[in-house]
């Protein structure tokens, strides 16, 4: 995890030409890439077509699957991180244009929203709002607003068992030690555990360990893992198992989620 108390401000300010939304399409090659903490002014939507992204903010870890994006308000730290071959698209929004989130989120992306989010990548964001791409861009904001929301996110603390927890099981999320022999190793009752858990996270270890398989999950497999890789690699006894819970997080197991996302993206 990084660190967001060094953190730099991005500002758009000395380019007064530039219309309230900014678009930048961003391809990464056989390396990943990282932007370290930082924070600006304009809203960002952060939009992956091709491989995967994760978001961090202070307090929560976002994945950016296919047809999703991640909103990030007005001056809110985060840093980005995408894999190899990864096609990113970033929207910069000024936080007086529009009615949009105050707090982040993920977000599902209508094919009218993507359509809308390419075209702007692909024009000067110089305009006028009476202008063909004024009128776009205030159409896309409009419909980022109805958009719902989805639940791609891992809760963190910067209180030192959480966040000795989470860099844990980040590096090794195959560990299945159970609440009391974490405890045991935090040198805390599991009672006192349990409680810090539901205190900073708002879930109780189980369900916030299986939110952070949920992210890593998603994040592999938009990086075109197989199935049967990330099971492993999460520690799960069988790929039915691991299946079985992506479903029940999800709603359908992940060949058929992800097959979805690639047809309406396509």
């Amino acid at each position: 995890m990084m660190n967001p108390h060094n953190t730099k401000q991005w500002d758009f300010d000395e380019l007064k030409d530039l219309g309230p939304v900014i678009a930048m399409h961003v391809q990464t090659g056989k390396e990943v890439d990282e932007i370290p903490f930082h924070q600006h002014v304009h809203g960002q939507l952060v939009m992956s077509l091709k491989g995967a992204i994760t978001c961090e903010t202070p307090n929560a870890v976002w994945v950016v699957p296919p047809k999703c994006g991640v909103w990030i308000p007005s001056q809110l730290p985060h840093s980005i991180r995408t894999t190899t071959n990864t096609q990113a698209f970033y929207l910069f929004i000024r936080p007086s244009f529009g009615s949009l989130p105050d707090s982040c989120c993920t977000i599902s992306l209508t094919p009218l929203v993507i359509a809308l989010i390419l075209h702007m990548a692909s024009v000067s964001s110089i305009y006028n709002m009476d202008s063909p791409n004024g009128r776009k861009a205030a159409v896309l904001v409009d419909e980022l607003s109805m958009m719902p929301m989805e639940g791609f996110y891992l809760p963190t603390s910067d209180e030192s068992h959480i966040h000795r927890l989470t860099k844990l099981l980040s590096n090794d999320p195959g560990d299945r030690r159970t609440l009391s022999e974490w405890a045991k190793y935090l040198a805390v009752s599991e009672r006192t555990l349990m409680r810090i858990f539901h205190k900073e996270t708002g879930l109780s270890f189980g369900q916030w360990r299986q939110q952070l398989h949920l992210i890593i999950a998603m994040r592999q497999l938009a990086a075109g893992e197989s199935v049967q890789v990330v099971a492993n690699y999460l520690g799960y006894d069988s790929v039915n198992a691991f299946i079985t819970m992506f479903k029940k997080l999800v709603g359908m197991p992940p060949a058929r989620y992800f097959s979805q996302l690639t047809q309406d993206v396509d």
